[in-house]
């Protein structure tokens, strides 16, 4: 007499099904000593919404014949999440979080707000799922389901990915020290401004722009500079977006 599934919230409510012979006419279905809700019933099948309960319990169904042999259904709590890293990524989706936790190896489903994805169990204590796109920037709650329930708590947020509008000036000496003002979207978060190859130092004025300071060139020689902008969003890169300017010499 199979049951299945043979696991379920401890908090009860899961529907199960008992698949046997001359189980017509089914007047209780008991998980230990608590009675299920019958809700089908037929020769071969009973389908119960299973009580609350702990640990593993026999369940047994009566009919008018007697009472059957015992099969066991094990109670698993809610999952319990304690990290979630990145916390943060495109507006677009794609990118992989991995959840840390407890009581998560029989996780179904991840849910991003209202969308949800399947994940990727790598064991009772972590698993991975790939973010599915945002309906647009700001954060949304994580909960993962289990077969021991739904745990909420966690957060993750959706950013847009950087653009650049403008620089001021775009160009100055190959000896560097300009200040360059640098305008677009969703700057608030940016994590490095780099001139052609060098890093440059910077401070986030707005979501809307940001300063940086013109390092100086490698060879001490002008000429164009691509201008990157990365965020925790991605990276923007404004091609030849600032001009060193050579030294005059006489």
């Amino acid at each position: 007499m199979p049951i299945s599934p043979s696991q379920g919230s401890t908090g009860g409510g899961t529907t199960v099904t008992i698949t046997g012979s001359n189980l017509g006419g089914a007047t209780a279905v008991h998980f230990g000593t608590k009675s299920a809700t019958i809700t089908a019933n037929t020769a071969t099948s009973v389908t119960v919404t299973s009580p609350s309960g702990t640990g593993s319990v026999p369940v047994t169904v009566t009919t008018p014949g007697g009472t059957s042999n015992p099969l066991l259904f094990f109670y698993i709590g809610a999952p319990f999440k304690s990290s979630l890293s990145p916390l943060s990524g495109v507006t677009a989706g794609g990118g992989t979080v991995t959840i840390n936790g407890m009581g998560m190896s029989t996780a179904t489903a991840v849910h991003f707000g209202a969308a949800t994805v399947t994940p990727t169990v790598v064991n009772d204590g972590q698993l991975t799922a790939t973010v599915p796109a945002g309906t647009g920037p700001g954060p949304v709650s994580v909960s993962v389901t289990t077969a021991g329930g739904t745990n909420n708590g966690l957060t993750y947020t959706y950013i847009d990915e950087p653009t650049i509008a403008a620089l001021a000036p775009t160009s100055g000496p190959a000896s560097g020290g300009t200040v360059v003002t640098i305008t677009g979207t969703n700057l608030a978060t940016t994590q490095s401004v780099v001139f052609g190859a060098t890093a440059a130092p910077f401070t986030v004025i707005s979501d809307t722009s940001v300063a940086a300071v013109s390092p100086p060139t490698a060879d001490g020689a002008g000429g164009p500079a691509d201008v990157a902008v990365t965020t925790s969003a991605g990276t923007v890169v404004d091609p030849a977006g600032f001009t060193y300017l050579s030294a005059p010499g006489i």
